[in-house]
C-alpha cells in the first residue's frame, strides 16, 4: 500500500465480540495458539494445527452466529493539505443480513465481497491497468460507492470513514 498511498503507517484491523476474544485469549494462555511442534504419542503437530482441525467447517456455523463483524484500515501519515492526518475506514458486516441474502456467514462474506466488487469494476470499465496493480492502485470512490449502493445495483453494505 505504500507504493501508492504517503502514510507514515497503514494497519488492518479487524473487530471481534468478548466472547471471541475471551476463547482467543484462553488458546493463547494454554499454549494452542503455537506453531512450534509438540510430540503427542510420538507424532510431532503444532498446537494451533490440532486446534484449526476440531474447529467446525465454517460452512456450518453461519446459522449459529450472532453479531457484526468490523474490519478496518487505520492511516497515519500527511493529508493532501501537508497537515497530520489520522483516518480510520471501517466496514461492518451483520450475520444475519449475510445469512439471510447470501446464505454465508458474515467473515466469509466480508473477505469475498471485495473481489467481487473489484472484478466487478474491472469488468464494467471503472477500473483499468496494466501489470499487477492492488485496489489501492485504483480510485476507491468508485468501490466504497458499489459496495454501499442499494441491491441489486450494489451491495448494500455500507462503510464509514472517521478522521481521528
Amino acid at each position: 500500500m505504500p507504493r501508492w498511498v504517503d502514510a507514515q503507517k497503514v494497519t488492518f484491523k479487524y473487530g471481534l465480540g468478548e466472547e471471541m476474544i475471551g476463547i482467543l485469549r484462553t488458546l493463547h494462555t494454554l499454549g494452542l495458539d503455537s506453531t512450534e511442534p509438540v510430540t503427542v504419542k510420538g507424532v510431532q503437530v503444532s498446537p494451533r494445527d490440532v486446534v484449526a482441525a476440531v474447529l467446525p467447517d465454517p460452512q456450518t456455523i453461519g446459522p449459529r452466529m450472532e453479531g457484526r463483524t468490523c474490519a478496518g484500515l487505520w492511516v497515519t501519515g500527511t493529508g493532501k493539505d501537508g497537515q497530520p492526518r489520522r483516518t480510520y475506514l471501517y466496514h461492518v458486516s451483520d450475520n444475519a443480513d449475510t445469512m439471510r441474502d447470501y446464505d454465508a456467514q458474515c467473515v466469509v462474506w466480508q473477505t469475498a465481497v471485495n473481489p467481487v466488487v473489484a472484478l466487478e469494476l474491472l469488468a464494467n470499465g471503472s477500473w483499468s491497468g496494466v501489470g499487477v496493480l492492488g485496489p489501492e492502485a485504483f480510485d476507491a470512490v468508485p468501490f466504497l460507492d458499489l459496495l454501499a449502493a442499494p441491491k441489486p445495483a450494489g451491495y448494500g453494505s455500507p462503510w464509514g470513514l472517521e478522521d481521528r
